[in-house]
């Protein structure tokens, strides 16, 4: 479980290197960001139920089992979302709600059948994966609700800065 553990975090942050790698250029372009609290709190919210997870699962010495499975191939599903978002959606993602002066709504199919692709399609399934992987019950039963509040102000701010900005949206 330590090797899925480590992996996990490792992948977190390579993408989160690209995210940063965007943010600066974004910003230096005249981008502005939106939410800044609610981010600091969403990231705040995905590193504390790593963190309790990771804490649960090995307290629960969490065995290799049907659970476990399905947790990895769920963890998996979400990884595999969250780079087909950060392909899609290319200069523009970042883990923070910014729009640069340029910025083009992407009209993928994706983005057409899920309205938050990077959320419901990535962080849900991360998130629920983790745990489960894990045998973090209680994680799951106390973290994801109040990970799913911060996360549901997010994507009411999404949708009103880019009802905003695009008529299409």
């Amino acid at each position: 479980m330590i090797w899925f553990v480590l992996c996990a975090v490792l992948l977190r942050l390579a993408t989160l290197a690209v995210s940063i790698r965007n943010e600066k250029r974004l910003k230096a372009e005249g981008a502005v960001e939106f939410g800044a609290t609610n981010s600091s709190v969403l990231a705040l919210a995905h590193v504390a139920f790593y963190v309790a997870a990771a804490a649960e699962g090995f307290w629960r010495a969490a065995p290799v089992d049907t659970i476990s499975y399905l947790g990895f191939a769920l963890y998996a599903f979400g990884m595999v979302m969250l780079l087909v978002v950060i392909r899609l959606l290319g200069r523009w993602w970042t883990v923070k709600l910014i729009l640069a002066r340029d910025h083009q709504l992407v009209q993928h199919p994706l983005f057409s059948a899920v309205r938050h692709p990077n959320y419901y399609l990535n962080i849900l399934p991360e998130l629920v994966g983790f745990a489960l992987a894990l045998h973090a019950y209680a994680t799951l039963i106390i973290g994801l609700p109040c990970y799913l509040v911060v996360l549901a102000i997010r994507i009411r701010l999404e949708d009103q800065v880019m009802k905003g900005r695009f008529d299409e949206y």
